[in-house]
């Protein structure tokens, strides 16, 4: 089963550059060869769930030693439509 997650991590950082510990998270995701999306406010993954599930010890351990304060993590199947009430078919 393929996965999606989103993680944030804080403390925010407003403008200019990400703070050490969003790039520790991304660095960490990106070493595991998942599919990554990183934004301003949190970076998503995707992979084969074993992938996923084992990558995202090592995002939250490499957050949480560059100082993050907290880390917000969500994971459903990658299949899950976003809109429950749209009829039309995936493509």
């Amino acid at each position: 089963m393929r996965l999606v997650a989103e993680f944030t991590t804080e403390p925010f950082h407003g403008e200019g550059e990400p703070p050490a510990h969003a790039l520790a998270a991304l660095h960490a995701a990106e070493h595991a060869d998942l599919d990554v999306e990183f934004g301003p406010l949190g970076t998503t993954v995707r992979g084969e769930g074993d992938q996923v599930v084992h990558a995202l010890a090592d995002v939250l351990r490499a957050a949480l030693s560059h100082g993050a304060s907290r880390v917000t993590l969500q994971v459903e199947p990658a299949d899950v439509d976003d809109d429950p009430d749209d009829d039309e078919p995936d493509d």
